[in-house]
């Protein structure tokens, strides 16, 4: 069964190609926002899906790798993904949609609780394109209190 690409499909290619990310992460309550520098490869699996790949030194982690899968779901009508880190062993599930202006697409997630206390917390990724060579990834944690926190964030700069 061969599925046609949709508009949303067509907005995730934008992600595809060499990419250099700098950013800011805080590792945990009272701690001071570490910064890191990490290269990361988005190649396209046919029309339908991308997959983005970081490897590099990632804060209070040391050298890591991670691979995002994006693609969008018809049948749901949402951005559907999955999140993966060698210095984790938590699957991050992803459910996502565009802002109106398609700039802006907003991931959500449910997963262990940075503060390492066993609970399993609301997480909002959002992926906003500046333009076709620029694009930030900023990402909030869900407190008991029912108030997001900016947990890090990250540029995203392609590389020419």
């Amino acid at each position: 069964m061969k599925t046609e690409a949709q508009k949303e499909h067509r907005w995730l290619q934008r992600l595809v190609g060499e990419w250099m990310a700098e950013g800011e992460a805080v590792m945990g309550p009272d701690q001071p926002a570490q910064k890191w520098q990490i290269p990361e490869r988005v190649t396209g699996i046919g029309e339908l899906w991308v997959q983005g790949t970081a490897q590099g030194d990632m804060p209070g982690c040391g050298p890591a790798t991670t691979v995002m899968t994006l693609g969008y779901d018809p049948a749901r009508k949402h951005f559907v993904g999955t999140f993966i880190g060698s210095m984790m062993t938590h699957l991050w599930v992803y459910e996502g949609d565009l802002d109106a202006g398609g700039q802006q697409l907003t991931l959500r997630a449910e997963g262990p609780d940075c503060s390492g206390n066993g609970r399993t917390v609301r997480y909002r990724d959002v992926i906003a394109f500046k333009d076709d060579n620029e694009r930030t990834l900023t990402s909030f944690m869900q407190g008991e209190n029912g108030e997001w926190t900016e947990i890090m964030k990250a540029t995203y700069r392609r590389k020419r």
